[in-house]
Order: C-alpha cells, then structure tokens, then sequence
C-alpha cells in the first residue's frame, strides 16, 4: 500500500471543444482534465485524488460486477488473430471507428440580460453497442448535461437520449434513434492477457476530424482503482480494471479498448497523471473491464438505474499514523469513522473507532477491501465481518440493505 500512495489519478472525461495547441507542444493538452462535481467543466481545472489516500469514504459498491478478477481466475486464450500484423491495427481501427461517438455535453448558462442559453460544457466518447442505438459510456461525461448531441464519425449528429446513469460504478447509457447506425463488437476481457495488444479509440482533445486511434498492451488486468473524489469528498472504487500502455487523453473518456479482433474489452475511464508531485507518470491509463460494464448497462437499459447495496459507514484506511493515533497494534483493516443512524450497520452493532479486519473471511489489506466484498452481493445478504473494538475481537454479522437511488 506505501507504494501507491503518492500515485494521482485524473478523469480523462470530458474535453473543451475548440482547443488550441502550440505546434509541437503537448503541455497545454497535459493539463486539460475533467472536473467531475462541477457543472460547468473547465480545461483549467483539474480532477485529481490521491490513490489510496486515507481521507473518508463512503461504502457504496455495485453489486453487478460479475467477473471475477484475474488475479483469482487464470485467462483463457484471447480471439487469434491472423494475417499481416503491420495491418492489425489499421484493421481494427477500420471496424470499430466507426461506431466510436463524440458525445457534446450541453448544459444551460444565462447571460447578462437573464436570457438561457446552451453551449457545450465538455466533450467524451462513447461506442455503440448494439443495433436499438444504445451509446455506452462514462457517467461523468454526461454529468450534469441539459443536452447530449451524439456526433458519428461519418457526418450524422443525433440528439441523444439518457437512458440510465451510475455515479458509483463511473457508466452510462445513451441511446439515440438513426438508420444503419453502425455497431461495435463486445468481447470478452476475461480473455485478456498481461501483453495483449490493444487499441484505444475515442475523442482525444475534441480534435477535429473524427476520433483519435492509440495502441499499447495490457499492462495489468484486476486492478482497484479508486475515482477522484467529488464535492462531497466520497469516491467510488472500481473494480477489474484494465491497466493499458495505449495513450488515453481528455476526450478519451468513454471510448472503447479494443482487442486486436475488433472487439470492445474496457471503456476508458481514468489515467494517473503523476507518480508524486511534479513527477509525471508515463502510459498509465485504465478502463473498466466489458465484463464488469455490461452488467450495469444491462441493468441500466431494463430499470434505467444500477441497484448497490448498503452498509452504511464512513471509514479510513488503517496507516501507522492513524492507529499511534488509537493507541492499537493492529497493522491491517479499515477504521469505521462514522456511522449512519438506521444503517444495516448501525442495526448490527458496528460503532466509531470500530476496526474492521475480515468481510466474508477475506482479510482486509487495503482500503477497497470491504468495498470488493461488498461489491459480489445484492440487498438481502448477509455479510460476516471481524471486528477488533479496543482489545477484543467481535464477529458482526451484517444484513445489507440497497442503497437508495
């Protein structure tokens, strides 16, 4: 955990339309991230978290999330690839560009004389993924929009409609209404391997011309990532996450990864931005599995909203600082911060200053532990945790309860 506390984590979200740049020079598109609690996005004002920080956080995962990572399960062989591999690319650029949408997000603004008007807050990505029109996407691409124009590669621009968003799990899902609306492909990424090749695709600086195509390999596979956080100070955790080499800029955001049989396997959702301050980190990008996505777009589709489940505490990571702090030798957990009052946990008995060290009999190492846990459940179940309170060592069991919409 001490080697990932000083990583910053920035949204690649939502690009400024009509970006100047300096001939030859990238630092200006360096700075341009997406502020994801504000309404009114701006190139100068970025989103950043440090990873794994030991700020409070609220316990609000997806119960959705289906695959299983693949540090628990080996990958099976990806799709085989045949042919000229100078082509590959080229060839998977070639089917799926197409289905590849940049998403304007248009929020409503007054001018001096009191008068509404819409101009584009932010620019995104999304791919079409089947042939009703459904657009999927991240959530804090169309966060806060009045209006969504979807505009194709190949000229035609829709007026979008939202069909379900997800704050926790980062997803969204827009559906727009048009013939021969071209379809991406959705693989499987449990497939995945550490060096498959990859291709990303998406909006990168709102550029003109159509979408920006990047390739690199999967770096890692079942990383924990957690979002920057928003105004709130809370931030979800996402799970089987897609480490990629493949360069991911604002813009990007929503835009599908894509294995090299044309097949959608992640949605770019986040890159890291500095290894610590002022040092910048070098193709670290991430994106949310398909096989972790595609629940919620289904789930999204059919209600319209994700369904998560609930405990109900505010918790910090158990440092070395925080238990001198508590006067305990415990080395590994989370602390409960604070309870909420009627909460599944205020029901079972958990209190402040509480150390939880076990959920479900799987230690807690760090502080996405009990969210992963959590996370593999519905409303309803029942959850076992180990607690220490003071000296002593208590079993609570804890029935959660689904998290109000």
């Amino acid at each position: 955990m001490a080697t990932a506390t000083a990583i910053i984590l920035m949204i690649t979200g939502c690009s400024v339309p009509n970006i100047s740049l300096t001939s030859g020079s990238a630092s200006q598109a360096a700075a341009l991230t997406n502020n994801t609690a504000a309404s009114n996005i701006s190139a100068n004002s970025a989103t950043v978290k440090t990873f794994n920080q030991s700020s409070e956080a609220a316990i609000a995962p997806a119960k959705t999330t289906s695959a299983q990572t693949q540090a628990d399960t080996p990958a099976q062989p990806g799709p085989v690839v045949s042919g000229d591999f100078t082509s590959a690319v080229r060839n998977v650029a070639t089917k799926v560009k197409p289905a590849v949408v940049q998403i304007t997000n248009q929020q409503v603004q007054l001018d001096q004389n009191n008068q509404s008007y819409s101009v584009p807050a932010g620019v995104g990505s999304g791919v079409i993924y089947d042939k009703q029109g459904h657009i999927l996407t991240n959530n804090h691409v169309i966060e806060g929009a009045q209006d969504l124009l979807v505009s194709l590669p190949d000229g035609r621009s829709f007026p979008a409609t939202l069909i379900g968003a997800d704050p926790q799990t980062d997803l969204a899902v827009l559906q727009i209404k048009g013939d021969n609306l071209p379809v991406a492909e959705l693989g499987d990424s449990t497939q995945l391997q550490v060096g498959d090749w990859l291709v990303a695709i998406g909006n990168a600086l709102a550029l003109p011309g159509g979408p920006t195509v990047t390739a690199g390999v999967a770096s890692a596979l079942g990383r924990t990532v957690q979002e920057p956080s928003d105004s709130n100070g809370s931030a979800p955790f996402l799970f089987d996450v897609v480490q990629t080499s493949a360069p991911i800029n604002p813009g990007n955001s929503g835009g599908p990864l894509v294995n090299l049989a044309g097949q959608v396997v992640g949605i770019n959702t986040l890159v890291a931005g500095m290894a610590e301050p002022g040092v910048p980190s070098q193709g670290i990008g991430f994106a949310i599995s398909i096989a972790a996505a595609k629940p919620i777009a289904d789930e999204l589709v059919a209600n319209g909203h994700a369904t998560h489940t609930y405990l109900g505490i505010r918790y910090t990571a158990l440092t070395p600082s925080v238990a001198a702090r508590l006067g305990i030798t415990q080395k590994n957990g989370i602390v409960v911060m604070s309870v909420v009052t009627g909460s599944p946990a205020a029901k079972a008995g958990l209190q402040r200053q509480d150390i939880i060290t076990s959920a479900d009999g799987s230690a807690i190492t760090d502080e996405s532990g009990l969210a992963r846990t959590l996370s593999t459940h519905k409303a309803g179940d029942k959850v076992t945790l180990i607690v220490m309170r003071g000296t002593q060592e208590r079993t609570i069991t804890v029935t959660l309860a689904e998290m109000a919409q």
